[in-house]
């Protein structure tokens, strides 16, 4: 145990490494280094993979991608806590496609324990596990896993920087390193000589760090107050760059016409736009074509004017089909039982309900379109893009052009949004294929809303049967089955090629990982085979299976004639401390069964998902022209928490996307087409129907959670569960919209 925890920890440093110009501290390694991509110039040093001091100032290195949550401040803290740099000294940058960047967290996800029962050594375990995804370049940002996944390695680079600056210091001084401290990037000598650490870049050629531990959490600064937003000054100036804001010079503008049946191209005549003044080209992309112009809005106006008859989808063609595929893989055997608890088979007296659910289809719908810019030159190909997935972007675009994956550069940009979509590869890919048609050209590619509506990776519709009783006012058993495509193996087949070994967990979380003292409990998985274009969708399976579950939870609740809240609390006592520690917290936050008007429905929703239990309280109210959600109180526990700012800010935007989601979210397809087409037939809450949130963060978790998705999936339910409040009517299928007169 202590040697495994031992490895997951200190693993990377493995002293020093020395390149031109400076010196590289705190490689990674599995069996071997995983070499330090930043090269440093003349005046420069790269302290690790995380950090470039220069005269310029500090330079922090994220290896994850900025898009909206907040990461690069809170990866930014990690390093400057320890390094003892002034917070004004610092700026973000992404870091490029490579090795050191891999993310360790996220292969741990897939280990068989249920996470919120994780004894240090399993929890252990997984960072041990993790550590292969340095043999898989698995340089990717999701999974809520950014701040679990930094929070020693980032941590570590500051805190041996640091004493590497204290130890220039000290040489140029000629006095003791013991005497030397640091404060506001500077190291402060003991008769108060004060030398900046962008003064030291050149001194640290031949310094060999030494390795240190970190310092206690009593002596924080940064960590664990909210920090200015590194991010928030360019955002709101307009000048934070996405890339949709790339410029360069001779730069061409591109759009793409892709199959909307997500197959091949019969034929196409592209006579009438090539006859447009300003269209350079019309490029063959086989499933669509791509056109070349002056401006972006002329090359989409362009790519409009083109007749093409396109092949049929190769999955069925309505949404009705679709479901009844999914219904139908209920009756067939399980795919996987990863909960079985007790017996669900046995007789046991009680009062059993039966209950079934479904889903829809849904998209991202990110603020920002698909965009990417692209410049080939024969043996070099250049990217800029807002990807979550930089590893994977390189080498599919080397692939695409007949390139090695060393022969591309990829430069990430701020995200528009992401929630999984820019996890895929699909659009810098167009991207290099039209600029490998135009040599030299620098060609910026940008999707219309209309494209990237309706091809999109698609949260994939579900069903779910849940059998369960009740005796004595408690839960005695639940049995659910949870059937549709598999997100985990379209994914995978996609980006690797093959399907993982094993269940697909992903497909049941939210439901069998479900912290309740139940005493017969079973979750068993059955996959859909359907060749859909399906991709991660914010909290993933949590998001549908937190809906069918505490759903169930809630009917169950009510059965037994129960207080829905104390219901779930039992459960959990029993099971979960922090888990039971959110469920109480709301109640009181919401001031939980005081008496309301009749106008007013209160539900509570409840779900453990990326290691954070989080217990969610809404309240809608019948106006008597419609019904709006009025107030939403949210309590999670993180375990740890960096910035409490943040968190919030997470925890509420994932309930307003689960609330867009359960109220109107809803992809349908026709003739194999997605019938949507822009946010005025797929839209989100807006300001005039947002409700007023509450958030408490508690940290009582023994083990650091995620904060990006886990306030999604009890949003959904507990919007249902007050409408069933309100209304006595009970919410198994979503969209609400089609069930409820709610205000949008």
């Amino acid at each position: 145990m202590a040697k495994i925890g031992k490895i997951a920890r200190r693993s990377f440093l493995i002293g020093s490494a020395a390149i031109a110009g400076g010196v590289a501290f705190g490689v990674y390694q599995v069996r071997k280094e995983a070499p330090n991509p930043l090269i440093a110039g003349e005046g420069e040093a790269t302290l690790t993979p995380y950090i470039l001091i220069n005269q310029d100032g500090i330079t922090i290195i994220a290896p994850r991608a900025e898009m909206g949550q907040g990461v690069h401040t809170t990866l930014a803290a990690l390093v400057a806590e320890e390094l003892d740099a002034a917070w004004d000294d610092i700026t973000v940058l992404h870091g490029p496609p490579a090795q050191a960047y891999y993310n360790q967290a996220l292969l741990g996800l897939a280990l068989p324990f249920r996470h919120y029962a994780d004894s240090d050594f399993q929890h252990n375990l997984r960072q041990s596990v993790g550590m292969v995804g340095k043999l898989l370049n698995l340089q990717i940002t999701g999974g809520s896993t950014s701040t679990r996944d930094a929070y020693e390695r980032m941590r570590h680079a500051g805190a041996s920087a640091r004493e590497a600056l204290k130890l220039a210091a000290a040489a140029r001084l000629s006095q003791p390193v013991g005497t030397m401290r640091t404060e506001n990037s500077r190291v402060i000598a003991q008769n108060g000589t004060e030398i900046a650490y962008t003064d030291l870049a050149e001194d640290l050629r031949d310094i060999t760090p030494p390795d240190t531990d970190l310092r206690d959490r009593k002596l924080w600064k940064y960590l664990g107050t909210s920090m200015p937003r590194t991010d928030m000054v360019g955002k709101s100036t307009g000048t934070a760059q996405y890339a949709t804001d790339i410029q360069l010079d001779g730069m061409k503008f591109a759009t793409v016409r892709i199959n909307p049946r997500r197959n091949g191209m019969i034929s196409y005549d592209a006579t009438e736009a090539r006859a447009m003044p300003g269209v350079d080209t019309v490029i063959d992309l086989d499933d669509g074509i791509a056109v070349v112009a002056s401006n972006t809005w002329l090359a989409m106006r362009a790519a409009e004017a083109v007749a093409i008859n396109w092949e049929d989808a190769t999955y069925p063609s309505d949404t009705e089909t679709l479901r009844g595929a999914i219904g139908a893989s209920l009756d067939g055997p399980a795919d996987s039982t990863t909960r079985d608890d007790g017996d669900v088979t046995a007789t046991r007296p009680g009062t059993e309900i039966n209950a079934s659910y479904s889903v829809p289809f849904l998209a991202h719908s990110t603020m920002e379109p698909m965009t990417a810019t692209a410049r080939f030159t024969g043996d070099r190909l250049e990217v800029w893009v807002g990807t979550q997935a930089p590893v994977l972007v390189r080498d599919k675009c080397a692939e695409a052009v007949g390139l090695a994956p060393e022969q591309v550069i990829v430069h990430t940009t701020l995200l528009g949004g992401g929630f999984g979509r820019r996890s895929e590869f699909d659009f810098p890919v167009q991207a290099a294929r039209i600029a490998q048609s135009l040599p030299g050209a620098p060609i910026r590619m940008t999707w219309t809303r209309e494209e990237d509506m309706r091809h999109d990776f698609y949260r994939p519709a579900a069903m779910a049967r849940f059998r369960g009783i009740v005796a004595d006012g408690k839960a005695q058993l639940v049995d659910g089955r949870i059937a549709a495509p598999s997100v985990t193996h379209s994914s995978a087949m996609r980006m690797m090629g093959s399907v993982p070994p094993g269940p697909d967990r992903g497909h049941v979380e939210g439901a069998a990982d479900q912290p309740y003292a139940i005493p017969d409990f079973r979750i068993t998985g059955h996959l859909t085979e359907l060749d859909m274009p399906l991709g991660f969708w914010r909290s993933v399976g949590n998001s549908f299976n937190g809906f069918f579950f505490d759903t169930f939870i809630d009917e169950l609740a009510h059965a037994a004639d129960a207080d829905p809240l104390q219901f779930r609390l039992d459960m959990a006592q029993a099971e979960h401390a922090p888990s039971a520690g959110v469920i109480a917290a709301v109640g009181e936050m919401s001031n939980w069964g005081a008496d309301t008007p009749t106008n007013i429905g209160r539900g509570v929703g409840f779900t453990y998902s990326f290691g954070t239990p989080v217990a969610e309280v809404v309240e809608v109210e019948d106006t008597g022209n419609g019904i709006r959600i009025n107030k939403c109180w949210i309590a999670c526990d993180v375990g740890t928490a960096l910035d409490p700012g943040i968190i919030e800010a997470q925890m509420i935007s994932g309930a307003i996307y689960g609330f867009s989601a359960a109220m109107q979210g809803e992809i349908t397809f026709r003739d194999g087409e997605v019938e949507q087409y822009n946010f005025y037939d797929y839209d989100a809450l807006r300001m005039h129907n947002t409700p007023d949130f509450t958030v408490q963060i508690r940290e009582t978790n023994p083990h650091m959670g995620g904060v990006g998705e886990p306030g999604t999936p009890p949003a959904m339910a507990a919007l249902g569960n007050a409408l069933f409040n309100l209304t006595g009517t009970r919410a198994r299928e979503l969209p609400l919209i089609n069930t409820f007169d709610l205000i949008l």
